[in-house]
């Protein structure tokens, strides 16, 4: 029991461990795929999920839930592109798309903490917003002809990971320490686990959901700069049904969807997990609609083990706590009849 335990607290090592074991038997019948190189291309292709993940943990910590990710993805991209296309320099196009973002996150975030719109209301309805939004901008065209040094981008160099990657993986460091040491940071756990609490201590709790909205947001449209330089194009539908996704490789990841609970390299690992759950099945040559079967069945099976496994332990642990005082009260009565007894025949 104490291993499970172990495992449910340590959520990302737990899913680090589930891959590598997926990847070792899947070696066993492609002795190809279980490689340094197939460990390092996953990453590659795991980086706008890793990203979109580690946004909706932020929200998801403050007990909020954001499921326009995805359409503030494809915004953030279609604008970059076009931006592009019009000969705008690449800083001023990224930061712009960067601008947008958190315009995004933070039109999401006053719906939520100032007019007290229910998150998931507020962001479906922004989803179509958008989306919407996005058609118009773009006329319902795709966006082609993306430059070849935005491509470059996700050219594996150093290490064998590409610059994005990079990029990724000190983002997603940055954020873990953020929310794991700095006192800002804490107070997202804080928001998440009891918000009266949290404005009882002095936690600007509106201010915190604000953040977080907007963090959703900026990181989105990274995702959306990384989109267009993997990719090359971007389709009037980009990022659809990646904010589905995002969400289940956070909730896989150890981030709970009641808030105050997880981490960024949970989510991380999660969406990792995810996608090495995608390259698996196209190496044993799945069709493509078993992802989203294995991805929905997993995500039930962790729900229900983040539901059971605490009461399972709890259970077990108060088993073993008051079955010792039993003993106790049963030994120390034998005890008194005892003594009674000799008392007795003492007095005859």
């Amino acid at each position: 029991m104490r291993i499970f335990k172990r495992l449910s607290l340590n959520r990302d090592f737990f899913i680090l461990v589930v891959t590598l074991s997926l990847f070792f038997l899947v070696g066993l019948i492609n002795g190809t795929f279980t490689s340094v190189d197939t460990l390092l291309r996953v990453l590659n292709s795991s980086l706008i999920l890793i990203l979109v993940s580690a946004g909706a943990t932020l929200v998801i910590l403050t007990k909020g839930i954001d499921v326009s990710i995805g359409a503030v993805l494809g915004l953030s991209a279609i604008i970059f592109g076009s931006l592009l296309n019009q000969n705008a320099p690449p800083l001023l196009a990224f930061l712009l798309c960067l601008l947008v973002g958190a315009s995004a996150g933070l039109f999401n975030g006053v719906m939520v903490a100032l007019f007290g719109i229910p998150p998931i209301i507020a962001t479906l309805g922004s989803l179509g917003l958008y989306r919407g939004i996005a058609l118009l901008y773009s006329g319902g065209s795709w966006i082609e002809s993306v430059p070849i040094e935005i491509k470059q981008l996700s050219t594996r160099t150093f290490g064998q990971l590409s610059i994005l990657a990079w990029i990724t993986l000190s983002v997603v460091t940055a954020m873990y320490l953020f929310l794991r040491y700095h006192r800002w940071g804490r107070y997202f756990y804080l928001t998440g686990s009891n918000e009266d609490a949290a404005r009882l201590l002095g936690v600007p709790v509106k201010t915190v959901q604000l953040t977080a909205f907007i963090g959703s947001g900026v990181l989105a449209a990274v995702a959306g700069v990384v989109f267009t330089s993997q990719i090359g194009f971007i389709p009037t539908q980009a990022g659809s049904g990646i904010e589905l996704r995002a969400i289940g490789a956070s909730v896989i990841g150890g981030v709970s969807l009641l808030g105050g609970t997880g981490t960024v390299l949970g989510a991380a690992s999660g969406a990792y997990f995810l996608t090495s759950i995608d390259s698996i099945l196209v190496s044993l040559k799945f069709p493509a609609y078993w992802n989203d079967l294995l991805s929905g069945l997993i995500l039930l099976l962790v729900l229900i083990f983040d539901q059971r496994l605490p009461d399972l332990l709890n259970n077990v642990s108060g088993a073993r706590k008051t079955f010792v005082p039993d003993v106790t009260k049963s030994q120390t009565s034998e005890q008194m009849h005892s003594e009674k007894d000799n008392a007795d025949r003492a007095k005859s």
